[in-house]
């Protein structure tokens, strides 16, 4: 946050202006229709603050002893008069774990046997409860997809608020068998190696009791890749950097899609049933997974001061009824809306992040100019964006690999993780044409001829490759990455 006495020659949005306003502020003049939330609200309404807020005879805000300096209200014309400009966050320390936290999930990597027992009892209790029990290990897992695939909240702005919250829905299970009550989920860093213990059972696999689609009848057991085969995965599909990536963003929707990369290709480097929608809950290792997932962007609203509501509204750049307007805002099947899981801590929950994790230092976001001076480093850059734009992915059953090709050879991968019949599901099919984003050195592109290869997860069905012109013929769009 803003530490200057003086008045802000240069100030933007995310470094100084998002901090002027107190919740007090943000509710007050919202019940009037103004939006000191966000960045698109202050800035529509920037004059009548200035107005309003001017010393000494300040009208807003409406406690007179939290009017502005007269170095703030300085500071605030400088913005208006340079052009709102939106720039970078500051990054704020990553806090101790919260001591009044009731439920602190911890590295899986660093659990003592007792914890490991502990959390063993869990999960043999509710595997072993009745299947229509809704704390059962097989009603919570198959709230993800089948056997009702209804829920599907993927590649959206809801993404992290509903698995925050079903998350949460699964610990809640785990800590109603008896002697567990103060069992907490723990994460595993994708980043490490898996926990020996998460193949032994109960966590290294899972068999259906009952059938719950075609394809996975009861009987159908849970599969994964050994623990070095998944790390190779990791490695390979360059997922430690494309977390790092993401932690390293300002705003919401640039840090929303950039922790998706991970996550769909950590799903598909992990095994088979991971890989899969439909089933991949039922594999224990997706809360450990997804715990850490969580973590992670618990990890990023901490560094962008963004813990709260309003907070994380200063984040958001276009429309927020995702998260504050009925019923756009819901989390089906919980009764949960979107705004409601933000505050991590309002739910007694925080992670022990890892002793030896770096912390994030915010870049630049792609918004606003770039400035004459930048563009003499456009040389030097050593980086290319390139997208593969207009998948049609409701033709393509299940997930699947895009695969960037130089010359034949393959230079970057990114999974796309769906169910096997994305038209079933609303939310797919509303967003049926999707682009696929990587980044690779500009030197593996000089003077070589590009392609894509989509490579299906289940090549038996079509082939090892998936026909461009069965997936709306996707074209290839590239982008200098300034440093």
């Amino acid at each position: 946050m803003p530490t200057s006495e003086g008045a802000v020659k240069e100030p933007t949005w995310m470094a100084d202006v998002r901090f002027f306003f107190t919740p007090e502020d943000i509710d007050h003049m919202g019940e009037r229709g103004i939006d000191l939330a966000t960045y698109e609200g202050v800035k529509k309404n920037a004059v009548r603050i200035f107005g309003a807020t001017e010393p000494p005879d300040a009208t807003m805000p409406p406690d007179p002893r939290d009017n502005w300096t007269q170095a703030r209200w300085d500071t605030f014309k400088n913005w208006i008069v340079t052009d709102y400009p939106f720039g970078t966050a500051i990054p704020q320390p990553v806090p101790p774990v919260d001591a009044d936290a009731r439920r602190v999930r911890k590295d899986a990597n660093t659990l003592d046997s007792d914890s490991i027992k502990l959390l063993k009892t869990a999960f043999e209790g509710i595997m072993g409860l009745p299947v229509d029990d809704p704390k059962s290990y097989f009603a919570q897992a198959g709230i993800h997809w089948l056997p009702e695939p209804t829920y599907c909240l993927h590649h959206e702005n809801r993404y992290n608020p509903w698995h925050r919250t079903y998350l949460y829905s699964f610990e809640d299970a785990l800590r109603s068998i008896p002697g567990c009550a103060d069992v907490t989920l723990p994460y595993w860093d994708i980043t490490s190696p898996i926990p020996d213990f998460l193949y032994q059972p109960p966590f290294d696999k899972y068999t259906l009791p009952r059938s719950i689609g075609e394809g996975f009848d009861a009987g159908y057991v849970t599969s994964r890749y050994t623990a070095s085969e998944v790390m190779n995965n990791v490695e390979e599909r360059g997922i430690p950097g494309q977390i790092t990536d993401a932690l390293t963003r300002s705003v919401w929707s640039q840090f929303n899609s950039g922790i998706i990369r991970p996550h769909d290709n950590g799903h598909l480097a992990t095994g088979e049933t991971l890989a899969q929608q439909d089933v991949a809950a039922y594999d224990p290792i997706f809360w450990f997974f997804h715990a850490n997932l969580d973590r992670l962007w618990w990890k990023w609203q901490q560094t962008l001061g963004a813990t709260t509501l309003n907070g994380f509204l200063s984040t958001v750049m276009g429309s927020t009824d995702w998260l504050r307007t009925p019923p756009f805002n819901r989390l089906p099947p919980f009764s949960e809306t979107a705004d409601q899981p933000i505050d991590l801590t309002a739910s007694g929950i925080d992670y022990e992040h890892p002793a030896a994790e770096a912390p994030s230092d915010v870049l630049s976001d792609a918004f606003g100019s770039v400035p004459v001076g930048a563009l003499r480093s456009l040389h030097s850059a050593r980086k290319v964006g390139v997208r593969v734009k207009g998948i049609d992915r409701l033709n393509i059953h299940g997930s699947f690999t895009v695969h960037l090709q130089a010359d034949g050879a393959t230079i970057a991968s990114q999974g796309f993780f769906q169910a096997r019949d994305p038209r079933a599901c609303s939310a797919c099919v509303k967003q049926g044409k999707v682009d696929i984003d990587l980044k690779v050195d500009i030197d593996q592109l000089r003077e070589a001829p590009l392609s894509v290869v989509i490579e299906p997860m289940w090549p038996e069905a079509i082939g090892t490759t998936f026909p461009l012109s069965s997936a709306g013929d996707p074209t290839i769009n590239m982008r200098l990455l300034l440093e």
